[in-house]
């Protein structure tokens, strides 16, 4: 298939996941290559037309230096998807998980630069609420700002947006606080494009992201962290970084809804602790980093903005190892 629009899951689900039905069928039609990354707990047999599946046995075999350091059982071996496709010359990434379904809109082709309302140095921004009007918010969420009032837009413009966050409908990426106390399903409406500039601060998560090739450095998930926070602050690093090349980070309405798979929500509540305790300080942390602007030195950054989690006592340090093989990888496919 030649294409230039590739699509990325990791799951351990068989090939009779309703999810994973629709998408291999949907992506065929669209022209867009589907990868399934798999992990130990996935079916050997795992066969699903138009789907092309990395059983863990054929991970090994992929010649990228990543491989042989990420850990196993853990979502992040998302980061082998994403480097196969660079590989394959992808010019844009989507990715999105097994319990998700996309609407039509999902394949539509993106472009970078689009109209949105623009925010810049609104601190922390819940982009959930700006899209229901009601008191939902994603995953990720500094607690303490969950009662502040939406401010307005600094203006309606074009931004360059080399990463854009879909919502999902019905069962939204939220915490598990917000499972144990609030209402769902939670419904999105068909609202404005809103971009997030210098100053401003909204977690986005892995479930419906579409990214492009200049971002593509920047969709490294952290292995050595809680599952629950590993798309979240990766989030918060993109959009620090974002800032330095005057880059946008793009939410908008719904092109998936999602029928959640079974979560024990008090073991989620546990892993997202250690975000409703540092996530606040991490955004403050990170805006005072001193980083360079120009894509040749996102590598850098990267490495600064992970180096802060391994000093803050969030990351351990083996991170870097798994960082500086991931930044090798992608630097000698994006040359």
């Amino acid at each position: 298939m030649n294409t230039k629009k590739y699509l990325i899951i990791t799951s351990i689900a068989g090939a009779d996941n309703k999810a994973l039905i629709d998408f291999s069928q949907q992506a065929a039609l669209h022209n867009v290559k589907f990868i399934v990354i798999g992990d130990l707990k996935s079916p050997a047999d795992f066969q699903l037309k138009n789907c092309d599946f990395y059983s863990i046995a054929r991970q090994d075999e992929q010649d990228f230096s990543l491989v042989k350091q990420l850990p196993k059982n853990h979502y992040a071996r998302k980061n082998i998807g994403y480097l196969l496709a660079m590989n394959a010359g992808a010019e844009q990434i989507l990715e999105s998980d097994d319990d998700n379904f996309p609407y039509p809109d999902f394949w539509n082709l993106a472009n970078q630069c689009v109209d949105a309302q623009l925010f810049e140095n609104a601190d922390w921004l819940n982009v959930y609420k700006l899209f229901s009007g009601k008191e939902s918010y994603p995953r990720g969420f500094s607690l303490e700002h969950i009662q502040k009032e939406l401010p307005s837009a600094t203006a309606f413009k074009s931004c360059k947006c080399p990463i854009q966050q879909g919502l999902a409908n019905e069962n939204p990426d939220v915490d598990a606080i917000y499972r144990l106390v609030g209402k769902l399903p939670v419904m999105f409406e068909n609202s404005e494009n809103v971009a997030l500039g210098k100053g401003s601060w909204c977690p986005f998560n892995s479930q419906n992201t579409t990214w492009f090739r200049d971002a593509f450095l920047l969709m490294y998930l952290p292995s050595f962290c809680s599952f629950r926070m590993t798309d979240i602050w990766r989030s918060f690093v993109v959009q620090r970084i974002c800032w330095e090349n005057d880059w946008h980070v793009l939410f908008h309405s719904p092109t998936v809804w999602q029928e959640r798979n079974m979560h024990n929500l008090m073991r989620d509540f546990s892993d997202e602790i250690v975000g409703y305790l540092h996530n606040h300080i991490i955004a403050e942390n990170l805006s005072k980093l001193n980083l360079k602007s120009g894509m040749e030195n996102i590598p850098e950054n990267l490495l600064i903005c992970y180096d802060l989690f391994v000093r803050m006592g969030l990351m351990d340090k083996m991170e870097m190892n798994l960082l500086n093989a991931w930044i090798k990888d992608c630097l000698s496919i994006l040359k």
